[in-house]
C-alpha cells in the first residue's frame, strides 16, 4: 500500500515555473514506477509524466515535453514535476500515481493503482 501527498500547487503567471512535490509513505513506493497526471474542467483526467523506480527512464506528453521534468528521491520517498514555461491550458488539478508492480524497466502511462487527493495549479494569462 502507498499513500500519496501532493502539494506545491497554486497560481502563477503564464511563463512562470512552478514545482510540485508528492510525498510517499509506503516501503514499496521507491521500487515503483510513478507518475504525474491531471485533469481540467470538463475533460479527462490525462498522463503528463512518469518515471521507473530507477529513475533512467522517463516517458511526458507531447504537450509538456521540454518544459515538465519529472524526478525522484527514493531516499526522501518524494516525486516531483518541475514545470516551466507554463501556459494557461496547463491549468488542472495535478495527481500523483503509483503503480503496485515493482521493479519494472518502463515507466507506464496507465494502469496505476495508488493516487493522491490532487493538487490545484493555475495559470494566469
Amino acid at each position: 500500500q502507498v499513500q500519496l501527498v501532493e502539494s506545491g500547487g497554486g497560481l502563477v503567471q503564464a511563463g512562470g515555473p512552478l514545482r510540485l512535490s508528492c510525498a510517499a509513505s509506503g516501503r514499496s513506493f521507491s521500487a515503483a514506477a510513478v507518475g504525474w497526471f491531471r485533469q481540467a474542467p470538463g475533460k479527462e483526467r490525462e498522463f503528463v509524466g512518469s518515471i521507473n523506480w530507477s529513475s533512467d527512464y522517463t516517458r511526458y506528453a507531447d504537450s509538456v515535453k521540454g518544459r515538465f521534468t519529472i524526478s525522484r528521491d527514493n531516499a526522501k520517498g518524494t516525486l516531483y514535476l518541475q514545470m516551466n514555461s507554463l501556459k494557461p491550458e496547463d491549468t488542472a488539478v495535478y495527481y500523483c500515481a503509483a503503480g503496485r508492480r515493482l521493479f519494472q524497466v518502463v515507466a507506464p502511462t496507465e494502469g496505476y493503482d495508488y493516487w493522491g487527493q490532487g493538487t490545484q495549479v493555475t495559470v494566469s494569462s
